[in-house]
């Protein structure tokens, strides 16, 4: 059962952020402009209403000053102080070239990225107040951004051009870029008779605490996993069914027992929670993790010298082997927790409230509903 929140706004829930401060003060964005603060318990704290004319459509705290929230609408981003909601502590225009559809705050808190609908991810260097990067390669809406952690300088993008793409900010074109439909061509799942065809538009793509492990939620229902090397190169990828509609949302969980906990929410009105930890293309990533934590041998320069060239020879066909079964497919993933919503999901978004892990979820509806997670 979940609880709804009720009170804070007259339209339809676009979008939610929660920010890492003690008492986990939650933020939601709705149509027509409206943008809500509520307490960890469900009460509304504050509202403010900031257009007239655009939809409030994702909100961003501050890692390093999570008392500092951005908030976009239309092509304007608004940088508020959630201690004193009465107005804007200023405005970012002309951030997004058209609407902008995703925003999100480097770990540092000194880059800002933002998605619109022109397939553009512009960058703005939050201490100037200035776009400072464009990048540009998306042929259709650019749907969601994301930093990767512990690299501020690297940005993961999708789209509704169905491309996931890897950038390093110094440089304005993607390091690559992956097709979907690749993926959807090369498995080729069946389908059952008069079932509709829905190409693999991906519409959220989140990264996991390790930095190198990627989720793209996407319009055939499938959730779409990439893995990068430490030198940011595409090593693995792999899909599971995860909506029989599409997938709208995909976030990784940071508070449960391991980072590779996935919140996914869809078209179909599911809100399910995955375990990825045993997924082999996860594992992959625990494996190179756990070599790279163990101490070096100790040898004699001689038979260094002599064992580098074997050991090279190792790595690279390690290496080539992990690319050349780089496809995996899971038709027996299921979900460790799922609920039935029961309406179009438009964000999902992981928190501990009031001490206990949750999902706030957000849809079509005026009021943002919780689930508790307390059964994992």
């Amino acid at each position: 059962m979940s609880r709804v929140w009720t009170g804070g706004h007259a339209t339809p829930v676009l979008c939610a952020g929660v920010s890492s401060e003690s008492d986990h003060v939650v933020a939601t964005g709705a149509e027509a402009g409206e943008l809500t603060l509520w307490s960890h318990d469900g009460s509304p704290v504050s509202k403010l209403h900031l257009s007239a004319d655009d939809d409030v459509t994702c909100v961003a705290f501050s890692p390093s000053t999570p008392g500092v929230l951005y908030a976009s609408h239309g092509r304007t981003v608004s940088v508020l102080d959630t201690r004193n909601l009465k107005e804007p502590v200023t405005e970012l225009a002309d951030v997004g070239e058209e609407e902008i559809n995703w925003l999100c705050v480097n770990e540092s808190g000194a880059l800002l990225a933002a998605a619109d609908d022109s397939g553009a991810v512009r960058v703005v260097d939050l201490q100037l107040e200035k776009v400072i990067r464009t990048l540009r390669k998306h042929d259709n809406i650019c749907s969601s951004v994301t930093f990767r952690p512990h690299r501020p300088q690297s940005v993961v993008s999708a789209g509704l051009d169905m491309q996931v793409m890897l950038w390093n900010l110094p440089k304005v074109r993607p390091l690559w870029t992956y097709g979907l439909q690749d993926t959807q061509a090369e498995d080729a799942h069946p389908q059952r008779a008069g079932q509709m065809f829905n190409p693999p538009l991906a519409h959220c793509v989140d990264v996991a605490s390790c930095g190198n492990v990627f989720a793209c939620a996407a319009e055939d229902g499938f959730i779409h996993l990439l893995r990068v090397s430490e030198d940011s190169r595409l090593r693995e990828r792999g899909t599971f069914k995860a909506h029989s509609q599409g997938a709208s949302q995909a976030h990784f969980i940071s508070f449960l027992s391991h980072p590779y906990w996935l919140a996914t929410g869809g078209n179909d009105g599911l809100v399910a929670l995955w375990d990825l930890g045993e997924d082999a293309l996860v594992a992959n990533e625990r494996k190179r993790k756990s070599r790279k934590k163990k101490p070096k041998a100790k040898a004699k320069a001689v038979s260094q010298v002599q064992g580098s060239d074997q050991t090279q020879k190792q790595q690279m066909s390690g290496e080539e082997a992990e690319a050349g079964s780089a496809s995996s497919s899971s038709g027996t993933t299921k979900p460790k927790l799922s609920f039935n919503h029961g309406e179009k999901v438009n964000w999902v978004c992981p928190a501990v409230l009031k001490g206990k892990p949750s999902l706030l979820v957000t849809d079509q509806s005026s009021s943002p509903s919780v689930y508790s997670l307390d059964e994992l």
